[in-house]
């Protein structure tokens, strides 16, 4: 009868195991000083040999030949345990046997010598399944238990057991096994089975088993009963529904030339191809954060699990994206991935998040804003056949304030409004790069008070830019307080940093004071 992969090549001792090392340098010690503790925690991610350490040290505690770190493999006990049917070697499913009753039988069992072998031993798989009641009934028992037992707890939520037990028991986390070392082992198993694979066909399996070596070995089982003997990189895509080359770099390229439609038509082509778009997402998210790990610790980083093509690629997108931007396309995607969860339309969710990563990209620093200069290598966003503005130059310089009084003047006129248009020309107009003002006899300043919203928008028009309007009166320039007021506002606000800030984030400054300096 077939046995599967995962199943056959399971370690049986401890020199087998994969990226374990600091489990199994403590056991195999602690057998070697006769200091076996009667209660063990095996935590840890599924499929990183949790169940397969409690069966190796059941063997090296119940090995007929006497207990050591290197059971022998051929006696009766070995045999037996291996084989999943030696009667002082007891496996428990915690996920059907987690009640009171269940434990209360427990207990029972404990109390009786084993059959044969030094030690009867309980495995406990899933433990934290089991109810606090249950827990509660097994305390004394963990606490002191007869000298021939032995407890192993596995489980993949340690968080879930109670305090009171794992404080009873010795506690082992088990580490995600390592990319190469999933990819070395699946390489050796392959040898022994005589499959010819391709190494990034290898790769791309160990990156769907994301750390677990069961669920790696039971990927490569699946790929060889699909393609036989010679497995190809593009066939395991396929098989596995893995998100193309192709369509991430499709992303790439929208992403740098900041095109929405691209984007749009990328969602289309997945949808026909029947392509998951949360799976979709997950590969995007790993995308882009390989490639931020690129762009700081570069694309050899020990930090990205990738095939050799795709480490190629990643050195060549990385140098045209900023850090801070892939930071936030990452975080676009992982709450799009979030979103996907419970998304009653996930293809409009996806298109809405992929629009969403292409506006994240048009986002300009506070420093780029305030130097006038846009992020390079990108593109103006602007619809195909517009015809780019011409540039300002010196947009901050304010034009002569007569002259700017007799353009105002004429162009009210013109539009019939020849009431404020003579309240204009009777005024006093001063310019500066953030506000026009106003200075006007008593009797006007109510008038133009009341078309500053209309002045604002003629005064952009004229001079290019936004701008405040402030009405004064005419006579308050006359006194020194007065006259010094207005000139420390006028040189505050023809500031070019105080302009700047003005013009892009609107506003209005309020009130100018002088700051003493002071010797601290």
């Amino acid at each position: 009868m077939y046995q599967v992969i995962a199943r056959k090549y399971r370690p049986q001792i401890f020199a087998e195991l994969v990226n374990q090392e600091h489990v199994r340098q403590t056991l195999e010690n602690a057998l070697v000083q006769g200091r076996v503790a009667h209660g063990y925690i095996f935590a840890g991610q599924r499929g990183t040999g949790k169940t397969t350490v409690a069966r190796i040290l059941a063997k090296c505690l119940n090995c007929q030949p006497g207990a050591s770190p290197t059971p022998c493999l051929e006696c009766a006990s070995c045999r037996e345990i291996a084989a999943g049917n030696s009667l002082d070697v007891i496996e428990i499913d915690a996920a059907s046997n987690r009640g009171i009753d269940d434990v209360r039988e427990l207990r029972e069992n404990v109390r009786y010598r084993p059959t044969r072998d030094r030690y009867k031993i309980f495995i406990i798989d899933e433990a934290h399944q089991i109810t606090d009641a249950a827990f509660n009934a097994l305390l004394k028992t963990l606490e002191e238990p007869p000298e021939w037992v032995v407890f192993m707890l596995c489980t993949t939520e340690a968080h879930k057991i109670p305090t009171t037990i794992a404080s009873r028991c010795q506690n082992f986390t088990f580490r995600m096994v390592e990319f190469e070392r999933v990819v070395e082992r699946m390489q050796w198993i392959c040898s022994q089975e005589g499959i010819e694979v391709e190494p990034d066909a290898l790769s791309l399996i160990a990156l769907a088993g994301d750390g677990s070596i069961r669920d790696s070995l039971s990927t490569l089982d699946q790929t060889i009963a699909s393609f036989g003997k010679l497995l190809r990189a593009a066939d395991v895509r396929q098989l596995l529904g893995v998100v193309s080359s192709m369509a991430l770099d499709e992303v790439a390229a929208a992403l740098l030339g900041q095109s929405s439609a691209r984007m749009l038509d990328l969602v289309q082509e997945l949808t026909s191809q029947g392509q998951n778009p949360q799976h979709f997402c997950r590969d995007l998210a790993r995308f882009l954060r390989n490639l931020l790990v690129a762009r700081v610790a570069g694309a050899d980083s020990r930090l990205i699990a990738a095939t050799s093509e795709e480490r190629s690629r990643l050195a060549s997108l990385t140098p045209q994206f900023s850090e801070e931007d892939l930071t936030r396309y990452l975080q676009v995607v992982l709450n799009l991935y979030r979103d996907l969860q419970h998304a009653p339309h996930p293809r409009f969710h996806l298109e809405m998040g992929l629009l969403k990563l292409v506006h994240a990209g048009r986002l300009v620093s506070i420093e780029q804003v305030l130097a006038g200069t846009e992020p390079p290598g990108r593109p103006d966003p602007a619809p195909a056949g517009a015809k780019a503005p011409k540039a300002k130059t010196g947009a901050l310089a304010a034009p002569p304030s007569d002259d700017l009084r007799q353009r105002l003047t004429d162009a009210l006129r013109q539009k019939g409004d020849h009431f404020i248009g003579d309240a204009v020309e009777h005024s006093r107009v001063e310019s500066t790069p953030a506000e026009v003002i106003f200075h006007c006899p008593p009797d006007l300043q109510f008038s133009l008070e009341s078309a500053a919203r209309g002045l604002a928008q003629l005064c952009e028009t004229l001079l290019g830019r936004r701008v405040k309007i402030r009405v004064t009166l005419a006579g308050q320039t006359n006194t020194p307080e007065n006259v010094s007021s207005d000139d420390t506002r006028a040189r505050a606000l023809a500031h070019p940093q105080v302009a700047r800030f003005l013009s892009v984030f609107g506003g209005q400054v309020r009130e100018v004071r002088n700051l003493k300096e002071t010797e601290s």
